[in-house]
């Protein structure tokens, strides 16, 4: 896990994190939908931490497109770039995209990158594409997803 900080106070989702644990390291992607400000990047680093809790050796691969660190991946063939880049062999890698609807034709990526079982993918999305039927026709049934809501 390469500088990722986590933010203080994450508040545990026990509802959310028993649904989708029986998912790691299956070869599906893992979709987290839901409005802006929910707490869909907040379960990411939920997830981020139990997976280094979990597998200690994994490399977490992290973008977050709301952050212009990662301005520069735009389209399909920079985020294979970018991935290949900070992939690790010989262990499982964990990708984690906040805002996937931010990167053109990111289906291309992430059907490609579910080819190899060597990463685990999630991602998350919160605009009309994504929270409408589209996601089915965007990943062709490699995914599942969870509709994350705000807390109550």
């Amino acid at each position: 896990m390469k500088n990722i900080s986590f933010p203080s106070g994450l508040i545990s989702r026990d509802h959310y994190q028993a649904a989708f644990e029986p998912f790691i390291n299956q070869s599906l992607i893992k979709v987290f939908t839901g409005q802006r400000r929910v707490g869909k990047s907040y379960f990411l680093f939920l997830i981020m931490r139990q997976i280094q809790s979990k597998y200690p050796d994994a490399n977490v691969i992290y973008i977050n497109k709301e952050d212009f660190v990662f301005d520069g991946i735009r389209n399909a063939a920079d985020l294979i770039r970018f991935v290949y880049e900070n992939t690790v062999k010989k262990v499982k890698n964990y990708l984690f995209i906040d805002e996937i609807q931010d990167i053109d034709e990111f289906e291309k990526a992430l059907r490609s990158l579910l080819l190899h079982d060597e990463y685990d993918l999630y991602i998350t999305g919160s605009n009309a594409n994504l929270l409408s039927g589209d996601l089915a026709t965007y990943l062709s049934g490699r995914y599942i997803e969870f509709r994350i809501y705000s807390l109550s």
